[in-house]
């Protein structure tokens, strides 16, 4: 009972310990792309997420070494974790929803996908959207961390080199997510989406869990003695999802702050414009209209192959979640660039006529 109860308020604490680091660790003061509604003028953003995951990371290892808890405690209480993330996520939906204005009909639509379009909290100091991905994040990490550490222990000198690879591309997909925080400001989540359930939950209980299904399928799995050439080329496939989500997010924000500017060196700005809206149609974004999305499975391919278990139908659950939710995006996407861009639209269309796979689709 004790256990369950200790692995059931983890997130909660985590989460809390998490909002006080991000409140009193010291952070890049920077302008976003999404104007405030009540000025007019940028948002204003404190960020720091890549110290506070970092910290966090090192209080784990510190913790794991001098005893005060095992490596593996987040994969020996899995469970009642799930439970206590799931019911915080509801509670955090709710309360961030109920009290503000109605924006549909239906009480159920606005608990998914929200009122609020960009709240902020303790005067400004803490952006609700920025929060709950550094929070999610983190404690994907604590639990990817935590299942690589269950299966060295279980296996000792015969653990599993695929858990060991998983893990290092997870974090580099992590790490980066935070080295770029800056870049995900002019990200569709950020200037298109609102704070209810399907952001709120997401991020506190889907993210840190969903996202790392596969390692927890396999991680009291033996060494599967997956070849070098495997391991080489799920690498491969994961860095080249990576260059084209990376590539194509760095691209768009780097254009959207400096117009004339070539990216890399490389890739002078092509736009069509009717001289009120400007679309940028060449490099990444010249290949396909959504060519980060593409990207962005690509990276999930690589790590459900990393795993060495390509046969363990749950590791596949993260990239088809992204194709099925990517795919699914894109659609709203072009329906809202449609009503907003109207003609302009239709002639960046016939420019990159490909939505998210390039000569394909």
């Amino acid at each position: 009972m004790i256990d369950t109860l200790i692995g059931f308020f983890a997130p909660w604490v985590i989460y809390f310990v998490l909002l006080l680091m991000h409140l009193l660790v010291p952070a890049r003061h920077v302008e976003g792309y999404v104007l405030s509604v009540e000025t007019g003028k940028p948002l204003h953003y404190r960020l720091n997420g890549l110290l506070v995951f970092i910290l966090s990371m090192g209080a784990w290892a510190l913790a794991g070494y001098y005893d005060i808890i095992s490596y593996a405690v987040f994969c020996l209480h899995k469970r009642s974790g799930l439970l206590g993330a799931c019911t915080i996520g509801l509670i955090a939906s709710f309360a961030i929803v109920i009290g503000a204005k109605k924006v549909r009909s239906n009480f159920l639509a606005n608990l998914f996908f929200g009122r609020l379009v960009n709240p902020q909290f303790f005067n400004n100091r803490v952006d609700a959207k920025m929060f709950l991905y550094l929070a999610g994040a983190t404690l994907l990490g604590l639990n990817i961390l935590s299942f690589a550490a269950h299966n060295v222990i279980l296996f000792k000198h015969d653990y599993s080199p695929s858990v060991v690879l998983y893990t290092a591309l997870f974090f580099w997909f992590l790490i980066d997510y935070m080295t770029f925080e800056r870049v995900h400001l002019y990200t569709y989540d950020l200037f298109a989406e609102r704070v209810g359930y399907k952001l709120t939950w997401g991020c506190l209980t889907f993210y840190p869990y969903f996202y790392a299904v596969g390692i927890f399928a396999v991680a009291s799995m033996p060494n599967p003695q997956m070849p070098v050439w495997w391991m080489v080329l799920s690498a491969i496939v994961f860095f080249t999802g990576w260059s084209f989500a990376r590539g194509a997010n760095m691209q768009k924000f780097f254009f959207k702050t400096d117009p004339q500017k070539s990216f890399l060196g490389i890739f002078k700005p092509v736009v069509v414009t009717d001289n009120k809206h400007t679309l940028l149609c060449s490099g990444f974004w010249g290949i396909s209209r959504h060519v980060n999305y593409l990207g962005e499975i690509l990276m999930a391919t690589g790590l459900t192959m990393a795993l060495g278990y390509p046969l363990v139908l749950w590791g596949w659950l993260y990239p088809l979640y992204y194709v099925a939710l990517l795919f699914t995006r894109e659609r709203d996407d072009d329906k809202r660039c449609q009503e907003k861009y109207g003609p302009l639209w239709d002639e960046y269309k016939s420019k990159v006529k490909r939505r998210i796979i390039p000569f394909i689709y």
